[in-house]
């Protein structure tokens, strides 16, 4: 009889810490676990990093830095990908003709309220984060190919993300840049940081204040996209692309192929060989089969195929 009773209680037990495994886990700072972090992207096939966040290849991202925002555009729209754009940045040390490209590493920030910062300062003291300056425990989190994308809700007086000191050790640890739906302050150092891109909504001398991070590696919102941690930060003149990590390659084959259709064009016009009407038309058969021995003959890989 005790058996009996000692077996069901068992039972009830094991059962109750199956259903307390089963929960997840709290994440960082209010972020996801690495298991929800891997559920929101699970389009993407590819290696991760430790945290579930995806990891495209450092190859595509090269791949990439050659690739407009309109050629990005007409990829992702093809996938029903429609919000993917957000224009209206004030710029430093972006060259003509340079893009900032890399890995987008996600932060939230909401307006203070001190119930809610209390409870994060205290996780953060408990998971041993370094300082009370909540923006620099993003920072610490950056690797090389990270963009540190940042929605601080349009704030600009204090609302300022960095200065030329945290703008130092995000350019050492990645060595691409900062997008922040917010303000930067100290501009003059933040130039004199060479190859460090940033994309801001203004410029401002305050500290930041009166604001909580309320948790990095989740979804958040650019202006009018949704922004994924892994999504993949690709700036042009017109404004800046986030790239679901799962179509990154796509894009940038479909880039090289429109680049080297136009460059096969302008060559055919010049030569006048085919007329406007003719390269801006479907190609036949026939270009369609010079274009692919042409692009052979440059070595690339990239070809064509007859509709």
């Amino acid at each position: 009889m005790r058996s009996s009773i000692y077996m069901k209680h068992s039972l009830r037990l094991s059962a109750a810490l199956a259903v307390v495994c089963a929960l997840p886990l709290f994440g960082q700072l209010g972020m996801f676990t690495t298991q929800q972090r891997i559920d929101i992207t699970r389009e993407w096939k590819g290696e991760r990093f430790p945290d579930g966040r995806p990891k495209v290849p450092g190859a595509v991202l090269e791949r990439l830095k050659h690739t407009s925002a309109e050629e990005a555009w007409g990829t992702l729209r093809k996938h029903g990908y429609n919000l993917q754009f957000e224009g209206g940045w004030k710029t430093l040390n972006v060259k003509p003709g340079e893009r900032l490209v890399g890995r987008a590493v996600t932060a939230q920030f909401m307006p203070l309220r001190p119930d809610m910062n209390s409870v994060i300062n205290d996780h953060a003291r408990q998971e041993g984060r370094i300082g009370r300056g909540q923006n620099s425990w993003v920072i610490s989190t950056l690797v090389q190919g990270d963009v540190m994308v940042v929605d601080l809700y349009g704030k600009i007086k204090d609302g300022t993300i960095i200065g030329d000191n945290l703008g130092t050790s995000i350019m050492t640890k990645t060595g691409t840049g900062l997008v922040v739906n917010g303000a930067v302050r100290d501009p003059s150092g933040l130039s004199e940081i060479e190859g460090f891109k940033v994309f801001a909504r203004d410029f401002h001398p305050s500290a930041i204040a009166e604001t909580t991070l309320m948790g990095w590696n989740i979804p958040i919102r650019m202006g009018e996209v949704t922004v994924l941690p892994g999504d993949i930060v690709l700036s042009d003149p017109d404004g800046i692309m986030f790239i679901p990590a799962q179509l990154a390659e796509e894009v940038a084959d479909e880039s090289e192929l429109t680049q080297l259709r136009d460059e096969w064009g302008h060559q055919m016009l010049r030569e006048q060989k085919y007329n406007p009407g003719q390269v801006d038309a479907q190609w036949t058969p026939q270009m369609i089969e010079e274009f692919n021995k042409w692009a052979a003959a440059k070595g690339s890989k990239m070809r064509m195929k007859s509709k």
